[in-house]
């Protein structure tokens, strides 16, 4: 069996497992309502709408 000759450093090791944590960009949907670029199932921020109907109130 194979034995390594040098022992494998905390950031050698860290490093190669941090790759399986790598975000990825959250996904966008566009407002039906203003045209906006949202967070599908949120309200959206310019106009307020969500679901066919104004739930918020925006200034």
């Amino acid at each position: 069996m194979a034995v390594p000759k040098k022992k494998t450093s905390k950031a050698k090791t860290r490093k190669r497992r941090a790759s399986a944590w790598t975000l990825s960009a959250p996904p966008r949907s566009l407002c039906p309502h203003c045209g906006a670029t949202k967070l599908p199932h949120v309200v959206c921020g310019k106009c307020g709408w969500y679901a066919g109907r104004q739930a918020v109130e925006v200034d």
